[in-house]
């Protein structure tokens, strides 16, 4: 019995067809399903336009924003890089929280208590008008639960990125006297204030009975 050789390769091209269209149906959904979701969500800087600006020796920064609106997915960010930066040091403060479905967080730019997105200290010879642009880019991902409670990772987001300029303006931090100093002069002032009295109001010696 002759194989009927157009046959069988008939129905092994039609198989390759199938998985090559299942290939292209997933990608495309994943696509679809990521391009949706990067719809949806709200990430920013704080303040909303990303200039920031202050003197030499100063230190200025960023907060962030994020709004979930989805109604059972987690958004997770993963990581967060920057352009580079020039007369001064910069330090990241991003706490890559995870973002409940529906939750909004906001998080203002604040050093001392050391929270926000990213500062700059600028170098005290940083010339006056220089600015620093660039983008922060955010790398992130969904999950269908708590990362941290069982969730499980579905696809990652496509990369957001947060335009910023920083500019040095004129002036600097307003000059406050030495602890040391300040004590003198109030000494200086309590001393004088005091010399005058007595001299004004000697005090008298009580003879003894």
């Amino acid at each position: 019995m002759i194989p009927i050789l157009g046959s069988n390769l008939g129905v092994r091209e039609m198989r390759r067809q199938k998985k090559w269209l299942a290939g292209i149906a997933v990608i495309s959904f994943l696509a679809m399903a990521s391009q949706a979701y990067g719809d949806t969500i709200t990430f920013g800087l704080i303040p909303g336009d990303g200039n920031v600006s202050g003197p030499p020796g100063s230190t200025v920064g960023w907060g962030y924003s994020v709004t979930n609106p989805e109604t059972t997915d987690w958004f997770v960010p993963i990581l967060l890089n920057s352009d580079s930066f020039a007369n001064g040091t910069a330090f990241l403060l991003f706490d890559f929280p995870s973002v409940a479905p529906g939750a909004t967080i906001s998080v203002p730019f604040d050093p001392i208590a050391g929270v926000g997105l990213y500062g700059l200290t600028w170098d005290s010879g940083a010339p006056v008008g220089f600015v620093n642009s660039g983008n922060f880019v955010l790398s992130a991902g969904w999950w269908d639960g708590d990362p941290l409670n069982g969730g499980n990772f579905l696809f990652n987001e496509p990369d957001i990125n947060l335009p910023y300029t920083a500019t040095v303006t004129e002036g600097g931090p307003a000059t406050v006297p030495e602890p040391s100093a300040l004590w003198l002069l109030l000494t200086g002032l309590v001393a004088t204030a005091w010399l005058k009295l007595f001299r004004r109001h000697p005090m008298r010696r009580v003879p003894r009975a």
